[in-house]
């Protein structure tokens, strides 16, 4: 029977025909209008088609909003945005990605333009950071696999300055397995400002009608005695090496299968031991990184195949063989068992049997049964590799990975990935494998089979994977587990864990109105803050009104209601400050270096009123205050590695800092300098006083980053406010040489860094040939590659326009 228009939803903004009209659906959306939403729904029914209908809504109520979908994975955003063109009626250019790949500056322009961004969520982090976007007209943001939201995970971030900044805030958070306990939830939800929860599960009547059974087999495989045999040297290693540990009173086991948090625990007490200058400690863990390189062989040859282990050992050669080799992996491919071992991989001509039962699997699927998609998944990249090539001589086959990684494998661009999975929807290929990257999300069309190479330890992902299958037919899971090896811990572990999540979201449905309760409770704070209002909550007849009148404009917009006048909703815009947090006290600048990303201080330094910060890749320093100071921050080991010999001695960075910059500082971040590390404290002591005295360098304390955030607010006030200087990421230094002079103005050019300024400067040996070099020759030169040369030639090219 064809479709008619009653079978799809009709709303402003949405294309006709796209969204089928499922109950559930229109009714999680109606619900997730009226307030910050949590929206459990199991995987495969449509929990996308959820947010875009409440993205729609908010869109065609405010002319000037944008709508934000945040991703975890450069697949799935490109997935999301694909929907997203097809199911609105939005310019396609008005619906723009953001990953990794979209150079910083083209995101700031594209992001003016845009009323749908779709992106990851560390793109998202590192503009907001960086003061290159404002979430200020931002109606609607999803948080896409929103179990993610927890510790330092950019979801939480986001939702932060969100909520803070946008005038008119909404959230949704979408998970079909949104954590391990009610705990769990709670945690997510209050990280991302919710407080609804609504959970459908596969009993609800109206979610059933699109369900189907997806049967689970698990199949056991008998490993080969060469197998076997492999395996028990490398288990005799990690038993002898174990022993040594022992002795040194760090562990109570010499079992080979002794558990990933046993050894969790013994390198805590090796630190320990090294915390308090034992020298065995260091010798421990030595040892304790042999056992962690020869359990995973280990578990590469019982659970994967033999030419992943074969793989596997030729990286440790090479790291061997490498400058500044570890001792562990030295000693590791010299150790004669191991060599034995690794001869006995190199000289196996058979098949592992996990590959042999693949192959039956899928000529049973594909040729007995007729069907046409099967997807296997993969734990491990070599295994994958090594799949898709054997799998090749029987059936079309083809792979899909993430990006390289840094043991040198080949990896998948986004563009890469997303032609795999259009070729594989087009039925052009009848077997993909993959990776994890496939795991979350990814709408990859229906197959008649997924078959796990190995058993998944993590509820989560057990459960994502499952998703793949069964969506509009009954689908077939087979996961394929060896007999006596880890694959049957797991097994158990990933029985017990997903009993325990379908259950907790039964039990998660049944007490959603007590967590949304306590939710309340958490969030008043956070919903006073939001409302930039300093009589937020004082009157609380007054918020209740406030909250029925939002549910009811919600409600209304999807029963079919016309929407608020967009220019009436314009007008107001207009006459709200720029600044969601607008006073007469005026802000400062702060310049970050984008490795700093990695503390909390940029996020910190980002989220306060009166200051704007700005990523750039500094050649100097780590912040930058005002055109005369700059701050180099260490903590307290960090600084002890430097002054010991790393990377870059602490006086190289110093000789840096007061060429540059007239009043340079030295942060020194944590506590008990001079009983960190094994170093003497007349040392230390000497350090400090030949950066203060031979430098000229201000050596400043601090307890945590908490307190380096305050000092760096500090200083910038001083500066800027105080002393009206202003600020410049290259200092305002006049004594330069004329080649520190030609590597400066080489530098200022598209964000160069300084090795590659001197690499051009060497290459074309003048600062003119440099600028009129072109793009071809360029490329020629080390370390520059074609976004790179682009930009050169764009900036030195371009006309100028003011």
């Amino acid at each position: 029977m064809a479709a008619t228009d009653a079978d799809y939803v009709s709303r402003p903004l949405l294309s006709a025909g796209v969204i089928e009209r499922r109950d559930y659906q229109v009714d999680l959306a109606e619900r997730a209008l009226s307030g910050n939403t949590l929206v459990c729904l199991p995987t495969g029914l449509g929990k996308t088609a959820v947010s875009l209908l409440v993205t729609a809504e908010r869109l065609a109520a405010d002319s000037g909003g944008k709508a934000l979908l945040l991703a975890p994975t450069k697949p799935l955003v490109e997935q999301h945005a694909t929907f997203y063109r097809e199911a609105l009626q939005v310019p396609d250019d008005e619906i723009v990605v953001f990953t990794g790949e979209v150079r910083p500056d083209d995101r700031a322009e594209l992001w003016e333009s845009a009323r749908v961004v779709i992106a990851t969520p560390q793109v998202v982090e590192n503009d907001l950071v960086g003061g290159r976007v404002s979430l200020r007209d931002v109606v609607h943001c999803t948080f896409d696999e929103c179990h993610r939201a927890t510790g330092d995970y950019a979801y939480t971030y986001i939702a932060e300055r969100y909520l803070a900044d946008a005038a008119d805030p909404l959230v949704t958070g979408m998970s079909a397995s949104p954590g391990g306990n009610e705990e769990d939830i709670r945690q997510v939800c209050e990280n991302l400002g919710i407080t609804s929860v609504e959970v459908k599960t596969e009993d609800d009547d109206d979610v059933a009608a699109f369900t189907h059974d997806t049967d689970v087999e698990w199949e056991r495989i008998d490993l080969p005695d060469e197998i076997i045999e492999i395996r028990d040297k490398l288990n005799e290693v990690i038993q002898e090496r174990l022993e040594a540990l022992k002795e040194l009173g760090v562990t109570n086991t010499t079992q080979p299968d002794v558990s990933q948090k046993d050894l969790n625990r013994m390198r805590a007490q090796l630190q320990k031991l090294i915390d308090n200058d034992q020298s065995e400690g260091y010798e421990g863990m030595s040892a304790h990184a042999e056992v962690m390189k020869l359990r995973r062989a280990v578990e590469l040859v019982e659970t994967q195949s033999v030419e992943s282990v074969r793989r596997y050992f030729e990286r440790q050669r090479n790291a061997a063989r490498s400058s500044g080799a570890s001792k562990a992996s030295q000693r590791l491919v010299s150790e004669p068992r191991v060599k034995e071992a690794m001869r006995r991989v190199d000289e196996y001509d058979d098949l592992h049997p996990k590959f042999r039962r693949v192959r039956m699997l899928l000529a049973e699927t594909l040729g007995i049964e007729g069907g046409d998609r099967v997807i296997v998944f993969t734990e491990s990249r070599d295994t994958a590799e090594a799949l898709t090539e054997f799998l090749g001589n029987h059936f079309e086959t083809e792979r899909f990975v993430g990006q390289g990684d840094k043991d040198g494998s080949d990896g998948m661009t986004q563009t890469e990935q997303k032609d795999r999975l259009d070729a594989f929807s087009a039925g052009e290929f009848e077997v993909l494998v993959s990776t994890s990257v496939a795991e979350e999300g990814l709408d990859v069309p229906e197959v008649d089979l997924v078959l796990f190479f190995e058993p998944v330890p993590t509820a989560i992902r057990s459960v994502q994977r499952k998703g793949r299958t069964g969506r509009q037919d009954e689908g077939r899971v087979v996961v394929l587990m060896a007999e006596d090896t880890r694959d049957e811990a797991y097994f158990w572990i990933s029985r017990r864990r997903e009993k325990e999540m379908e259950q907790e979201l039964r039990d998660l449905k049944g007490v959603a109105d007590e967590v949304e309760d306590e939710l309340d409770d958490s969030q008043q704070a956070l919903t006073d803050f939001d409302s930039g209002d300093e009589t937020a909550g004082a009157d609380d007849a007054s918020d209740e009104t406030e909250g029925e009148s939002e549910d009811s404009e919600g409600q209304a917009a999807l029963a079919g209601f016309e929407p608020p006048d967009p220019d009436e909703q314009e007008v107001e815009r207009k006459e709200t400050p720029d600044d969601p947090h607008h006073d007469d006290a005026e802000a400062v600048e702060v310049v970050i270096d984008q490795r700093e990303l990695d503390s909390h201080i940029a996020r910190d330094l980002s989220k306060r009123e009166q200051v704007e910060t700005r990523l750039e890749t500094l050649a100097v320093g780590d912040y930058v205050l005002s055109d005369r100071v700059a701050v180099e921050r260490k903590s307290i080991e960090d600084f002890l590695d430097t002054l010991l010999g790393g990377d870059r001695s602490v006086f190289e960075q110093a000789t840096d800092l007061v060429r540059h910059y007239d009043r340079p500082v030295y942060v020194i971040e944590g506590d008990d300098l001079y009983g960190a590390r094994n170093v003497h404290p007349n040392a230390i002591r000497g350090a400090l006083a030949s950066l203060a005295v031979d430098y000229g360098i201000s050596v400043l304390r601090t307890e945590d980053e908490g307190d380096t955030a305050d000092l760096l607010e500090t200083i910038a006030n001083r500066e800027q406010l105080e002393r009206d200087r202003e600020v410049s990421a290259h200092g305002e230094k006049s004594a330069k040489t004329l080649d520190e002079q030609q590597e400066y103005v080489v530098e200022s050019i598209a964000d160069i860094g300084p090795v590659t300024a001197r690499s051009l400067l060497e290459h074309f040996g003048t600062v003119e040939e440099v600028m009129t070099a072109r793009e071809e020759d360029l490329l020629e030169v080390s370390g520059v590659g074609e976004v790179t040369a682009e930009r050169v030639r764009e900036v030195v090219g371009a006309e100028y326009e003011p």
